[in-house]
């Protein structure tokens, strides 16, 4: 990938990330019982899977983050095969 695309992409996320923390707090903080983001109605029953997506894209900001500063993309060191 390119520099041009990963700051694109890092750029997309960052501000889809921002709406996630907007409408994790209007639903924690303020006590709204539903929440308009875009074309998706949350609930309050929807907390934990909100909560995992901004996990998620947590995780995907910090590794775009890391490859335009320079770090390769995570690979897979070695695998150890158990038998249990």
């Amino acid at each position: 990938m390119t520099k041009t695309v990963i700051k694109y992409r890092l750029d997309w996320r960052v501000k889809t990330l921002e709406k996630l923390y907007k409408a994790y707090e209007a639903l924690v903080e303020t006590g709204v019982k539903s929440y308009q983001m875009d074309d998706r109605t949350l609930t309050r029953l929807d907390l934990p899977a909100l909560s995992a997506e901004i996990s998620k894209l947590e995780d995907e900001i910090d590794q775009l983050d890391s490859m335009l500063a320079g770090a390769s993309a995570r690979k897979a060191w070695a695998v150890i095969p158990r038998d249990w």
